[in-house]
Order: C-alpha cells, then structure tokens, then sequence
C-alpha cells in the first residue's frame, strides 16, 4: 500500500527526548547534581556530587545534601558518577534514538546553557550537538498555543494540573521529565510549530520566537559511586516509564 504524504512525513519527524537538570541554585555559577531524560518507556536518570555547595533555598526545595563527599536525596544516599560520565551516558542515550529532539521547559534560558557550559568545559560539545536535531522549549511554545486560556502561570506544574489533570513530584527531575512528556502529549503542538520553537545551541542566545519569562576539574569518582555501566542497563528501561505513564493517564 502506497504511503500518504502526511504518512511519510510523519515518519520522517524525529524522535523527542525529554530531558531536566536539578541544579546546586539559580544562578549562571551553578552545578548539576542530577540529569534525567525520557523518551517513550525509555529513561536515564543520573546523580553528580557538585562541586560548589548546595545554596540553602535549593536544598529545601530539591532535598539534595551534600554530606563528605556523598550525595543525598530527602536524607537517602543517592548513587552518583562524575560530570563527565553523566554527559557521556546522555550522549549515548540520544544517539541510542538516533538524533532526536531534545525538549525541556524553560530549557533555552537555564538547562540549555547550563548543560552548554559543562560539555564544553569537558569537550563534549561538538559530540552532543552531533546526536541531536535540536532543541525545543516548552514554555515558549506553550504559552503561543495557550494564549487564549488565561491561565495565571505556565509553569511546567501548572501546566500539567491544569491539562493533564494530576499533581505529581516536581523538582525531582525525572519526575519532571515524565511528567512534561506526558504535557506534551496533551499538547500535541503541529510539526510547524515545533520547527518555529526549534533551536541550536548556536542559536540559543538569540531572542526566541515568542518571548519567554529560568572549573576546570572534575571531581573524582566519591564513595558510593558506582560504574557507568550500571546506570546505563536498568535506567534504559521500558518497565518503568510505561508504569508511570499508566500513572499520568496517557
């Protein structure tokens, strides 16, 4: 049987990963302590004990603390690896869906550069930008095809009470990134929409399309860390992601 036009193109559309940083604060200095990425029933969920402190008001909020080398979350110790092992597994991980668009909230203004700003320290850069189509925020988009919703914020918690109907775990990043997956398919913003909401990590810094309103070392292998392969083999896992998804109703 002969494909459609829209067939074919709907085949030709990249795959999404969506991808959050939790982060030792707010500010441009900042580190991060742990990335996550879903795409589909697929994740990767990953700790790195930062190098600079944790600021007060993002350890309240986060639950991460840093305690002699060891990282815990809501007082549980967390597993870790270095930066660099972090930013290696999520290049594996994109190029594992083979150069897909990378899709976070608010991330043009603070998870891009952040994650910019460690590939390059660690020579990482020209590799990711390889594994990639490009990048798209959601809260830019979001707020051209909600316009007319009046809602009295667009962020990413609020988003998804208001349209996918549930509260979930924010500020964990792989809660985070399930849960904006699950916006996004409620969303289901158009191909040309998408593309207009598309950039570069050239491009980043340049305005976007509609206007949105968020040192040289790296740190040694710490004790409780363990080898990248084993984060690599359970958290590439469907079982899990299709449980949560169940959760959020999609």
């Amino acid at each position: 049987m002969q494909q459609s036009v829209s067939d074919r193109a709907h085949l030709s559309e990249p795959p999404l990963v969506f991808f959050d940083l939790e982060t030792t604060g707010l500010g441009q200095s900042c580190e991060i302590i742990q990335l996550a990425a879903v795409s589909g029933g697929h994740s990767l969920n990953l700790y790195v004990i930062p190098r600079c402190r944790m600021e007060q008001g993002a350890a309240k909020v986060t639950g991460f603390r840093v305690r002699r080398q060891k990282l815990y979350l809501h007082r549980q110790l967390v597993l870790t690896n270095s930066l660099r092992e972090v930013l290696v597994s999520f290049i594996a991980f994109l190029q594992m869906l083979g150069r897909p668009l990378v899709i976070g909230h608010n991330s043009r203004r603070f998870d891009c550069p952040l994650l910019v700003r460690a590939l390059h320290e660690l020579n990482l850069r020209a590799e990711f930008e390889s594994s990639i189509s490009g990048c798209v925020d959601t809260l830019p988009l979001s707020r051209e095809m909600l316009k007319d919703r009046c809602l009295q914020s667009f962020r990413q918690e609020n988003l998804v009470r208001e349209l996918v109907g549930v509260n979930y775990k924010a500020h964990d990043a792989l809660e985070d990134v399930r849960a904006l997956q699950a916006l996004y398919r409620v969303l289901q913003p158009s191909p040309e929409l998408v593309c207009r909401h598309t950039f570069s990590l050239d491009t980043m810094d340049s305005k976007p399309a509609v206007a949105s309103g968020k040192k040289d070392k790296v740190p040694c292998k710490a004790q409780g860390q363990r080898p990248l392969w084993e984060h690599l083999s359970p958290m590439v896992n469907i079982t899990e992601g299709k449980a949560k998804d169940k959760e959020l109703h999609i």
